[in-house]
């Protein structure tokens, strides 16, 4: 994939931008040289501007500039081409230097790594230019029409977003400067004057990439000299990003100012007609006036502008103002005067220490303050802008402080702190007051515990607590009494126990409300009790809680849930269970255990292959072991997965009973509830629970679980709505992707687990949403993750806890129904060709009936193999196998795996390569019989290497499957079956052989009720043929009896997917 990557270059006063395309190096071509090299993945001027094209954005005088120079490839280098070194990490070996790919993890790199310079060319951007482009990029994407935006570029452009903002605030001046021709020029200069600008001038400079510091312009060479390599010691971030700041604020208030009237009254010393036509003209910026007129004005404008402190100011101190309180009930409140260390806050010199020793340079402390009287006067000078009282005090000869009244200090506290504080000057507060925190509010203090249950009672979110509560200020219990006696005081500012805290009058207000209802209970359940517990605020009579404390089986709830499941003791493998638990799928168990207790509803989101299903198996025994399986569980899933799900259960808890609702011979009415009742599981799909709801509402569940729980995202759609009509006592959802795309998925599925938690939808929308989706408010985010994490479980395969448990190989079957085509198919190609067969001998019959497996198999994989219909695209529900296929793909896709997909049929490859990528927009790869070699070499090293490569590689089983090294994939499929152990093996070794760093999946595909259902399970069950079908492929087949040949053939109709699903 193309990579777009940019930076600002201060020396040229624009933007470059270039592109990257990662390609198979030639080594010789690279010779470790001490001389400039072109870098092998820069991309080719016309590749670039029709990615640049694709993007959208850059405006059109960038492309009038451009001309035809760059459409089309020519020697002639466009207007805009620029040339630039670049220094990035490179391998260097004793051969060649060999550059590594922006997207490489050179933790993995197989030689030692250093910067080296590059030569490499793009087109320059004017700041107006890249300002457009910049801010139209959308941040909440990589990539954008295919192209994947590198993360320099998305740095500049969250810093172009940030110009925006300055400029909405009006934080920029009309100046003048000097250029580096020593050239007049009037200019909109970026106003930084506040801490928190200042603050975040410091951040970007952190967060800026260091590609973006490592550019420098190509030197001429001269005539007969070679070019030399050398790397210059980067300019500091905040200079590079000031500067682009600064160009691209000046271009965007240019093309905005309106010109100067004609008949404004203007100075005639000072040229300030030209200068202000000049700060209109988005042409040039140039003031023609003379150098004298030129330096009085721009004395004039510094003159001007000196009230105003700037926050990156290189004095390392500043005015501190110390709020102090009253020594005595009778006493005022006091603004003290200090000089500040902006490295050290703790370091404060009272302003009588500085009057008492007029010096010119300070030492106290091994701090050096220069001109600390000036430096002090000054600062109070601008201080006095934000307040009165201050700006009185400067009256006095020698100002170190002004008394204050509790209403003044109330209004310094509520009005002139923040801003003091946002312009760069420090301040300190007394105890209390310097972070107010909730728990310092008026407010309730609650205490909760759940109330004696039945044996076997289930609580719930909605369960009533005991409560007691009482009314608290700085954490201390107050009486009416209590309460009324520091009313008395008349002022806002109380002290208390050593902290100052505020009292205002619409909390005296609502304090007096509560003591009149004080009497009344009020209602609190688990739900209220458990946000409390995650800081979620919470107002009840319009009084805060400012504390909340929980008692027995409540704090164990509250502890479990907040702590997380490494509290509870894993489960062991209860009675019945036929297999072996890993410890963090015993975890798991014991997870789903303690929240059914409390009937709360679970997300296990393990990611995809570490055992969701033998975990609900094994809950379900373990509630069956304790002789809490009351009832039937009904389990919905996709279609695709039912039979999967019935020989899940089947293997790993034969004790459990099984009912199938799905097909047209499925029960109805009262014989279905019935059924149900006697079933410890009904299965069924998400299709049936909407067209069947009512015989599904007739039956009282103990629980619902949802298998694939992303079905239920669209929290609108039919089948969404139905699953969240039938009641159950607890409710579980199984899925690897709880948010794929937008948090209303999220909220879908916590809706069914737990109706009501997070709110309406549009509450949720407005309160959630909408803030973290389009401004990226990280404060909602934190709390919905901590109001929604006790009810998710989710484990990854990259966890270190995890892997530790896991296999290095996973194998695993997926049985995949058939569609009634594929059925009626099947059906008719047997008997047709049965009929050949009992007529034909030797030779011809062992051909016929090779010929009938092989269109058997296509049947299975996709009705457009056997009929070999020419179309454009493939319909899922026209196989089952492709069904689930694409559920899988997808869901490895949004974990970031990679995965190698044989087939047995090249043109079924084909059919599937283009599936795929219309699909998943995921560009794959396809490697079969008539692959040239060098097509198969630069498929294999783009698989292989390429960071952006592609991440699904199609390989014909016969040309892919031996002699490969594929080790960046972690899933290997296969499709279709050879039937033959070795062969299979032999392909899942492209991937799982020395060199793979992570555990691989291994998914074989079966169709249930066929041929392949029947082979899976002869090889599985170790019949005395098994030996043979591993010896021999599938030629033992052909020595079968008629009789045996058409039992082995014969379709099971019990595995047909109901089309009216």
């Amino acid at each position: 994939m193309a990579i777009v990557h940019g930076s600002w270059l201060p020396e040229n006063q624009q933007f470059f931008l270039w592109g990257e395309m990662w390609q198979r190096l030639d080594a010789s071509a690279l010779a470790a040289e001490p001389e400039l090299q072109d870098h092998p993945f820069c991309m080719a001027m016309p590749e670039l501007l029709e990615r640049l094209k694709a993007i959208g954005g850059v405006p059109k005088p960038f492309w009038v500039a451009m001309g035809d120079g760059g459409a089309k490839r020519s020697r002639k280098k466009p207007a805009r081409a620029v040339d630039q070194i670049l220094s990035l990490p490179t391998a260097l070996t004793a051969e060649a230097c060999l550059p590594q790919h922006s997207a490489a993890d050179l933790t993995e790199a197989a030689h030692a790594i250093t910067l080296h310079p590059w030569k490499i060319q793009g087109v320059g951007l004017t700041p107006r230019e890249i300002a457009q482009f910049l801010e139209n990029l959308p941040l909440g994407q990589r990539t954008v029409a295919g192209v994947e935006i590198g993360e320099d570029l998305r740095f500049w452009s969250h810093a172009a977003r940030w110009s925006l903002d300055l400029q909405a605030r009006g934080k920029f001046l009309p100046a003048i400067a000097m250029t580096p021709k020593k050239t007049t020029q009037a200019q909109w200069q970026l106003l930084l004057d506040s801490e928190t600008d200042a603050q975040r001038l410091q951040l970007f400079s952190q967060q800026m990439p260091p590609s973006c510091r490592t550019y420098q312009p190509v030197p001429k060479a001269r005539k007969g000299q070679t070019m030399g390599l050398s790397i210059p010691l980067p300019a500091a971030g905040n200079e590079q990003l000031c500067d682009f700041m600064q160009q691209i604020v000046d271009a965007q208030v240019r093309s905005q100012v309106q010109p100067v009237g004609s008949n404004e009254i203007l100075s005639p010393d000072l040229p300030l007609r030209e200068w202000l036509e000049a700060l209109s003209n988005d042409q040039t910026a140039v003031l023609e006036s003379s150098a004298i007129a030129a330096a009085r004005l721009r004395d004039a404008l510094t003159t001007w502008k000196m009230p105003l402190q700037s926050s990156v100011d290189e004095n390392r101190f500043r005015v501190c103002l110390k709020l102090e309180p009253p020594e005595t009930d009778d006493d005022s409140w006091h603004l003290g005067y200090y000089l500040q260390s902006r490295d050290d806050d703790e370091f404060l010199v009272p302003a009588d220490t500085l009057w008492d020793y007029p010096v010119d340079q300070a030492v106290i402390d091994g701090h050096t303050i220069p001109n600390p009287q000036e430096t002090l006067l000054a600062g109070l000078g601008r201080v006095s802008r934000f307040s009165d009282s201050v700006r009185d005090s400067l009256q006095q000869r020698r100002p170190s402080r002004v008394p204050l009244d509790p209403a003044q200090t109330f209004v310094f506290l509520k009005m002139t702190l923040p801003r003091l504080r946002d312009s760069g000057f420090g301040v300190a507060l007394p105890p209390g007051l310097e972070s107010p925190s909730e728990d310092n509010r008026l407010g309730i203090q609650v205490s909760a515990a759940a109330p004696d249950r039945k044996q076997r009672q289930r609580l719930g979110l909605k369960s009533l607590l005991n409560v007691e509560w009482e009314l608290a200020l700085a954490g201390k219990k107050l009486s009416q009494k209590d309460f009324e006696k520091l009313v008395a005081q008349e002022t806002p500012l109380l002290e208390i126990e050593g902290q100052w805290v505020e009292l205002r009058p619409q909390d005296i207000r609502t304090a007096r409300d509560f003591f009149k209802r004080r009497n009344t209970p009020i209602e609190l359940n688990v739900e209220d009790a458990l946000r409390l517990s995650t800081g979620d605020t919470q107002v009840i009579d319009k009084l805060p809680v400012v504390k909340f404390e929980a008692s027995g089986i409540l704090q164990d709830l509250i502890s479990t849930l907040t702590e997380g499941n490494q509290s509870l003791e894993p489960i062991s493998e209860p009675e019945g269970f036929e297999g072996k638990l890993r410890p963090y799928q015993a975890r798991g168990v014991s997870w789903l255990t303690f929240l059914e207790q409390w009937g709360l509803g679970a997300c296990l989101a393990d990611d995809m292959g570490l055992g969701k299903t033998i975990q609900l198996i094994a809950f379900l025994l373990t509630m069956k072991e304790r002789d809490l399986l009351t009832g039937p569980v009904l389990l919905v899933c996709p279609t695709s997965v039912l039979g999967n799900w019935e020989r899940e259960v089947q293997k790993f808890g034969p004790d459990l009973k099984v009912l199938m609702h799905h097909g047209d011979k499925r029960s109805h009415a009262a014989v279905f509830a019935r059924k149900a009742r006697g079933a410890s599981i009904v299965l069924t799909s998400y299709a049936l629970v909407q067209r069947d709801l009512k015989d599904l509402e007739r039956v009282d569940w103990l629980g619902v679980v949802l298998d694939e729980a992303q079905n239920i995202k669209n929290p609108d759609a039919k089948q969404s709505k139905a699953v969240r009509q039938i009641e159950a006592q607890f409710h579980i959802a199984l899925t690897g992707t709880p948010v794929e795309n937008r948090l209303a998925e999220l909220w879908s599925i916590m809706d069914f687990l737990n109706p009501g938690y997070l709110g309406p939808k549009n509450f949720f929308q407005k309160r959630f949403a909408m803030p973290i989706e389009r401004y990226g408010d990280t404060a909602s985010l934190k709390t919905l993750r901590s109001l929604v994490q006790p009810f998710i479980l989710r484990r990854l395969k990259t966890d270190r806890t995890i892997i530790q448990d896991l296999p290095e190989k996973q194998e695993m079957t997926v049985f995949c129904g058939l569609s009634s085509e594929q059925a009626q198919l099947y059906q008719a190609t047997v008997e047709k060709a049965m009929r050949d067969i009992e007529a034909a001998e030797g030779v011809q019959r062992r051909g016929q009936i090779l010929g009938l497996l092989t269109k058997l198999k296509q049947i299975c994989n996709h009705p457009v193999q056997f009929l070999k219909e020419d179309v454009n695209t493939l319909a899922p529900g026209r196989s089952g196998k492709l069904l689930r296929f694409d559920e899988m793909v997808e869901e490895l896709l949004d974990e970031g795996d990679r995965a190698l997909i044989f087939t047995q049929f090249a043109e079924w490859g084909k059919h599937l390569q283009a599936h795929l990528e219309r699909k998943f927009s995921q560009e794959t790869l396809f490697l079969y019989g008539s692959t040239s070699k060098g097509k198969r070499e630069e498929m294999v090293d783009r698989f292989q290497h390429d960071p952006s490569g592609p991440r699904l590689f199609i390989l014909s089983l016969k040309a892919g499957g031996v002699g490969l090294n594929l080790t960046r994939a972690n899933h290997v499929f296969h499709f279709d079956r050879w039937w033959n152990p070795a062969v299979e093996n032999q392909a899942t070794d492209r991937a799982f052989r020395i060199g793979q760093t992570k555990n691989v999946q291994v998914h074989k595909f079966v169709a249930n009720g066929t041929l392949e259902e029947k082979i899976h399970d002869m090889i599985e069950s170790k019949k005395a043929m098994a030996e043979q079908v591993v010896g021999a492929g599938e030629q033992w087949l052909t020595e079968l009896d008629t009789d045996a040949l058409r039992n082995l053939l014969l379709l099971d109709r019990t595995a047909v997917i109901d089309d009216a699903e």
